[in-house]
């Protein structure tokens, strides 16, 4: 009785150091594995959070840097502009009355061409005549003229209205 109780006693201890060595060949095989495999996981997922944590500051720093050089570009070109205008400024307050004039006499033409620009669009003009006018007004194609003359000589005073410039040169 002796003997079987030592021998059952061997074979539980048998059976222990078995199920021992199962959870270390099982801990070496898969768990060893699984965890290694876990342990890269959380390392690559590290890596591409911060990746994409760069990638995102990159890409703000380049928007906000394009937007400076727009800005800057902006402010460039509201400058260049202003410096033109007053330049312009400056060279028309240095305009004498000949240089007005020689202006008026180039733009004189074009404003006579849009005055008669209408009159060139008509087939045919019929006019009537009243034998009763003043000798020396002028009849027919002279009267014709003389209206888009009177036009013209009403532009400076229009222009001073609307605009208060004066457009007429100031007897000396």
């Amino acid at each position: 009785m002796n003997i079987e109780i030592v021998d059952r006693m061997n074979q539980i201890e048998i059976q222990e150091q078995e199920i021992e060595r199962r959870q270390r060949e099982l801990a070496s095989r898969v768990k060893a594995p699984a965890d290694a495999e876990k342990y890269k996981s959380e390392i690559l997922a590290d890596a591409n959070k911060k990746k994409a944590i760069l990638e995102a500051g990159a890409c703000a720093e380049a928007i906000a840097m394009k937007g400076d050089a727009e800005a800057f570009a902006i402010e460039a070109k509201a400058k260049a502009e202003a410096e033109q205008m007053a330049m312009k400024a400056d060279a028309f307050k240095e305009y004498n009355k000949a240089a007005k004039v020689e202006m008026w006499m180039q733009t004189l033409p074009k404003m006579a061409a849009e005055v008669a620009a209408p009159m060139s669009q008509c087939e045919k003009i019929t006019m009537v005549m009243d034998m009763n006018d003043a000798p020396g007004e002028g009849s027919g194609p002279s009267k014709l003229t003389q209206e888009v003359i009177n036009i013209m000589t009403k532009i400076p005073d229009s222009v001073a209205i609307s605009t208060g410039v004066n457009l007429r040169l100031k007897s000396a």
